[in-house]
């Protein structure tokens, strides 16, 4: 029997449920998505269409891979990765004309969905920029980022033909040039530091860039972490002091969470947001977005981009949105932004 006494607490109890009930929902942009693997083939467009349907992404980075595993003579079974065995990898210019042409078949309304980056072609190459200027003559108006840029990636750089490309080479300052002309953001895959030195090793050669280019908007691919880093050091403790100064001293730096960053950075062992990590990404709200760093299959999107559920949740709401999907957005040049729908 309901009484004026018992009334309140009822109350209470009812707006206790609807407020669990009421968990925040989020829609998101994948700021960092390949569509073909190492070796350029793809699950294809109706699998990551439906992947991203069922799991609220409105927006996709859409890239290939801009080198291709070789199966070597030697090797009696075809390798499913790039380290599956020690054959060499090299760089391959066609995995844009597979990007171009996915995206033109998409019908109208889902083009807008989708943000083509322009990724085959040597880093090492001087000749680099002339060929990323063709392919944007080639396709008017298509592209709308560079990246990924592989510089320092692990045992990758060393199966790739050819001397290692650095962040902070002639022939990547030309790319950046190019990129600054026609405002594309440019994302870089480049280590912060080697499998085993518990320091830095590496940081100049992404701070140059942001030191040399401040016109360009520069993605920072997993904060310069990576499974294979972190398969010898479990976790760099001097990243988050690390990546807190650069945000800091260059406004032209964002930071992408894929891969490596939700854990053990953003979230600690038992899957509880690190308060150190909520409170960084509080300070830059528009500096982070997130990433699935999916490879030609897209069956784990979801997985991946709900996964950072718990850590968006001890955001500030508005900055949790911002975080999950606007951010990647307003890196896109001035011209896609416009078109955006609102």
């Amino acid at each position: 029997m309901l009484t004026s006494r018992t009334m309140p607490w009822i109350l209470a109890l009812s707006a206790a449920i609807v407020c669990s009930a009421q968990a925040r929902e989020y829609r998101y942009s994948d700021a960092h998505l390949h569509y073909v693997d190492f070796f350029q083939e793809s699950a294809g467009m109706d699998e990551l269409l439906e992947k991203m349907a069922e799991n609220n992404v409105d927006h996709v980075m859409f890239s290939g891979i801009p080198v291709a595993k070789k199966w070597d003579e030697d090797e009696p079974k075809r390798p499913r990765y790039y380290a599956g065995d020690d054959a060499n990898a090299y760089w391959y210019s066609a995995t844009d004309v597979f990007i171009a042409a996915a995206y033109k078949r998409l019908p109208a309304e889902q083009r807008k969905r989708f943000h083509p980056f322009l990724s085959g072609f040597n880093p090492n190459d001087k000749n680099a920029d002339a060929h990323i200027r063709r392919m944007l003559e080639l396709h008017p108006g298509l592209w709308q980022g560079i990246g990924e840029v592989f510089t320092r990636h692990d045992d990758l750089t060393a199966l790739i033909h050819g001397s290692a490309p650095r962040a902070n080479n002639e022939a990547l300052a030309r790319v950046f040039h190019l990129a600054a002309e026609y405002d594309l953001p440019v994302m870089l895959h480049s280590n912060i530091t080697s499998k085993r030195e518990r320091e830095p090793l590496f940081l100049e050669e992404i701070e140059a860039p942001l030191r040399n280019h401040p016109h360009v908007r520069f993605i920072w691919a997993h904060a310069g972490t990576s499974a294979e880093i972190h398969r010898h050091q479990e976790k760099l403790d001097f990243l988050l002091e690390t990546v807190e100064r650069m945000l800091g001293q260059y406004p032209n730096l964002y930071i992408d969470l894929s891969w490596t960053m939700l854990r053990p950075y953003l979230l600690d062992a038992d899957g509880k947001p690190d308060p150190k990590w909520v409170h960084l990404v509080s300070s830059y709200p528009e500096r982070f977005m997130l990433g699935s760093d999916v490879v030609g299959r897209f069956g784990s999107l979801g997985d991946y981009m709900k996964g950072f559920d718990p850590f968006l949740d001890a955001l500030p709401e508005d900055v949790a949105h911002k975080v999950a999907r606007d951010n990647f957005l307003s890196v896109l040049p001035r011209r896609v932004q416009a078109d955006l729908p609102k």
